[in-house]
């Protein structure tokens, strides 16, 4: 089979330059949907040349600091043109490296666009604040100042919406920074990467290195030029970045896992929650972190909740994300595929009733993409592992609740708490849902899915640690907020402060 027009040799970019890593080592990224096909040949970088990119970035910081906020915002906007002049390039790159429908595949280009907007008009809008001081002929006021040089990880199921979430306010507040983006999905890595070249930024402020994150993860969390980090990504590996971030006294934020789960009470619109759960588990074939994993049922429309389920989804289309008319998508990788038939067949061993899917997709129609049907559980052991732990795939696992509070138990009784829903048309109890689930992020008759940019993202508990993501939190992150006292008194006089 011929290759995709990707199909090329990638270089990083450091210092303003497309190099070869110093490894002189490659590798392949393949299309989950026919594996046979090669999307292109990217750096094996090593730890020298994320030192390299660092030493770039440390360079640029501060001039690119000193530029005011404003003449930094304009160049975004350039970048934002940029994107939009690319956008169906981009979307066709994200879903033939990581597999996801073309029309999420779009979505996401357009929530990437969003964050561009919102990011490049903070140059306008990075306050800080006056007050008056307890001291006679004092001005005291705060204003924020950039870091300098961030490390930016990302993960492979959003490849241009979470790595421009990150880099457009770490720009925006002044910093330099270097992205390593998921090993599994670095052409769009790179795309972005000649969109902020050509939207001029000066050499040094943007650099790219890919390949493994294990040969390259700790200079990127350890050099001590590095002054933050911004990781997305499993539980396990956010947590030790965060501790070995908090040792050398730098900045992390992690924004981990999820098992999300969406509350159905008794007096649901079904018209609205069935449609908005099955978007929820499927969409993007469950991999991403607000997909809906888990429903839970109040008892009196189990039932009908459960016969509308198994219909809708019965009604997907699977097949490879390119094609428009496909509903459901190859998993990633064939790691992922691999992970998801194993917690299929957990499942079934640990007592849960299979009602719908489980299979993998085979035969010549297929070309030995990574598919796997959406699947169904109920009858699911609450402390068991496909109720506890995240899948990241369609797997949908679905409990009988008896009331609201029992719901909320239920919802809570997992480690992550990241983003919940309920299906409701009583204010007293959405309220009661609001004020009681363990979750950052809450929907009321709505999807589990997804967020605004200018509001917080970011979960409780095993979900994440350190500062919310976008929204002003987010800016917040990439800034040290400083506070200056200025004495414009004529000579001198007696002046005391409590501390």
């Amino acid at each position: 089979m011929s290759q995709p027009e990707s199909a090329a040799t990638h270089r990083n970019f450091i210092g303003g330059k497309w190099i070869e890593s110093v490894s002189g080592e490659t590798y392949r990224t393949v299309n989950p949907a026919r594996p046979s096909q090669v999307v292109g040949e990217f750096q094996a970088s090593v730890p020298q040349d994320a030192e390299n990119a660092i030493i770039a970035a440390a360079a640029a910081a501060p001039g690119w600091g000193r530029m005011p906020a404003p003449q930094r915002g304009s160049l975004l906007y350039k970048a934002l043109n940029i994107i939009e002049r690319r956008a169906d390039e981009l979307a066709r790159a994200i879903t033939i490296e990581e597999g996801k429908p073309i029309a999420d595949s779009t979505g996401e280009v357009k929530r990437a666009m969003n964050i561009l907007e919102y990011a490049a008009g903070e140059g306008r809008r990075l306050f800080g604040y006056t007050t008056p001081s307890e001291l006679p002929d004092t001005a005291a006021y705060t204003f924020k100042r950039p870091l300098g040089v961030v490390s930016i990880i990302t993960p492979w199921n959003f490849p241009v919406a979470i790595p421009v979430w990150k880099i457009a306010p770490a720009l925006i507040c002044g910093n330099a920074i270097v992205f390593k983006p998921a090993s599994g999905a670095p052409l769009a890595a790179t795309i972005i990467a000649e969109m902020f070249e050509e939207a001029g930024l000066p050499t040094g402020v943007f650099n790219l290195i890919t390949g493994p994150g294990g040969s390259i993860g700790n200079t990127l969390v350890d050099d001590p030029r590095v002054n933050a980090i911004s990781f997305t990504g499993s539980t396990e590996i956010g947590t030790r970045i965060y501790a070995r971030g908090a040792e050398a006294l730098k900045k992390v934020q992690a924004e981990l896992g999820g098992k999300n789960a969406a509350i159905v009470m008794n007096d649901a619109d079904l018209d609205k929650a069935v449609p908005g759960i099955v978007q929820g588990a499927f969409g993007s074939t469950g991999q991403r972190c607000t997909a809906t994993s888990r429903a839970i049922v109040e008892k009196d429309v189990f039932g009908e909740f459960m016969d509308r389920l198994i219909e809708q989804t019965k009604a997907l289309t699977i097949g490879d994300g390119i094609d428009p008319s496909n509903d459901i998508a190859p998993l990633s990788s064939k790691s992922q595929f691999d992970t998801v038939r194993e917690y299929i067949g957990v499942g079934t061993e640990e007592g849960a009733k299979l009602v719908f899917g489980g299979h993998v997709l085979e035969g010549p129609e297929w070309e030995g993409g990574y598919y796997v049907e959406p699947t169904i559980f109920t009858d699911v052991p609450l402390n068991s592992r496909i109720a506890q732990e995240e899948i990241f795939g369609p797997v949908l696992t679905v409990f009988e609740a008896d009331g609201v509070e029992d719901a909320v138990r239920i919802s809570n009784s997992v480690q992550f708490g990241l983003s919940s829903s309920i299906y409701t048309r009583d204010l007293v109890l959405a309220h009661e849902y609001i004020n009681t689930v363990e979750t950052g992020m809450v929907h009321v008759n709505a999807p589990t899915l997804g967020g605004e940019v200018h509001l917080p993202f970011g979960g409780l508990k095993a979900s994440g640690v350190g500062q919310r993501e976008q929204g002003t939190e987010g800016f917040d992150f990439y800034t040290e907020t400083i506070t200056a006292y200025i004495d414009y008194s004529a000579g001198n006089r007696e002046r005391s402060r409590f501390i």
